[in-house]
């Protein structure tokens, strides 16, 4: 019998958890040898609990330490971001799927990384808050970062067995989220119901409120720049509204490689967990005849500022990325709670980018505490 394939899943039961189980069922059917180590979960404890019951992993983490005490039978139980980070330091795996949303994610991917583990990586915010640092671990501890977003993983695809320096650029698509074809003055007001309604994925309400606003392309091109080590002005964000060309580069003799499927984080995700190899699955195949036409637009940086407050961002570099990637966090957290307009998600944003001034401290324990200083700084503007 081959060796397993031992996984460990942070954030087994969000979107990207929960398409990682069936991505994992499917390579199990296809004669995979695969084992998940570990499973880990804010709140969904049932969920947690089945998913535990059908794959008896060795660990599970509760990341909220509030949450009642249980049992698994068979598993190490594990509570709190200390949980997040004692499985990632000590459990037995060889893949990290990384799908924790936003900022908590860091500290257990690198946790990974010191391990020389490879990454999985759904979770974009890591790149942007500490794009420089996380990309000098993996070389030195030797860690590959596969990425999971279908953009990522499009480019990712695209490059394999080319030279980077035949790179003129990479083309980032976007669908447009709910509100593209909405003129500014209707959505500064817009429902949260209006903002969760995405026309093409199923995702996270954090990662979908991103994709309204666009913030997640702009999230995108920063984690882009890190990953493929590719300069700002050679990023570029084109509106697809089919999604089905995740992603595109185009090379110096003018051809351009475009990665294709219907829009399912299955695919992306099983590349992440088996390259170099591709896997036989059962995932639902693209039906040209329901696609007849594929359209780009440019995006409109009037309506949605967050693309442009991104590039600025990377080019300004520092910890800006930090207070961006806190600021956005908490803006959508109010957003969310009825606490401030869609419009003025931006505007938190700018304001907080506005007042933070970068001191020259890029260390790990710097990044963490600009980002608890920004959070605390804008609920305290904004709840009384």
């Amino acid at each position: 019998m081959s060796k397993p394939l031992r996984i460990g899943i942070l954030g087994s039961t969000g979107s990207i958890g929960k398409n990682s189980i069936e991505v994992i069922r499917n390579l199990i059917t296809n004669g995979v040898n695969c084992k998940i180590e570990f499973l880990t979960t804010n709140n969904n404890v049932e969920l947690l609990k089945l998913q535990a019951k059908e794959f008896n992993p060795s660990a599970v983490v509760i990341a909220n330490s509030n949450v009642s005490k249980i049992q698994i039978p068979g598993a190490k139980i594990y509570y709190g971001e200390e949980g997040l980070l004692r499985v990632t330091a000590e459990a037995d795996y060889d893949v990290l799927l990384s799908s924790l949303v936003g900022f908590a994610g860091l500290a257990p991917t690198i946790e990974a990384i010191r391990r020389g583990k490879r990454i999985a990586l759904a979770n974009k915010e890591t790149l942007v808050v500490a794009g420089g640092t996380i990309t000098e671990l993996a070389k030195k501890f030797n860690s590959e970062l596969i990425p999971v977003d279908s953009e990522h993983s499009a480019i990712f695809q695209c490059l394999t067995g080319e030279s980077q320096h035949c790179v003129d650029n990479l083309i980032l698509t976007a669908s447009g989220g709910p509100f593209r074809n909405r003129k500014l003055e209707d959505i500064v007001n817009a429902s949260i119901e209006d903002a969760l309604n995405h026309p093409n994925w199923n995702m996270g309400n954090k990662i979908t409120i991103d994709s309204a606003t666009l913030m997640n392309k702009g999230l995108e091109v920063i984690e882009a720049h890190w990953l493929f080590n590719i300069p700002p002005e050679k990023i570029n964000v084109v509106i697809h509204p089919q999604s089905i060309i995740h992603s595109m580069v185009e090379f110096n003799d003018g051809s351009i490689k475009a990665q294709m499927g219907i829009p399912d984080m299955k695919i992306p995700i099983q590349y992440a967990l088996t390259f170099p190899e591709r896997v036989t699955s059962d995932f639902p195949r693209m039906d040209f005849e329901k696609f007849s036409t594929l359209s780009f637009e440019k995006p409109d940086t009037e309506k949605f500022r967050c693309l442009n407050i991104c590039y600025d961002v990377l080019k300004l570099g520092g910890t800006y990325p930090v207070v961006l990637n806190a600021a956005n966090e908490i803006a959508i957290s109010l957003f969310l709670d009825s606490k401030i307009s869609f419009g003025e998600i931006a505007d938190v944003i700018e304001q907080s980018l506005e007042d933070h001034v970068c001191n020259g401290d890029y260390s790990l324990d710097n990044i963490f505490e600009i980002d608890k200083e920004i959070r605390n700084k804008i609920l305290r503007n904004h709840i009384k």
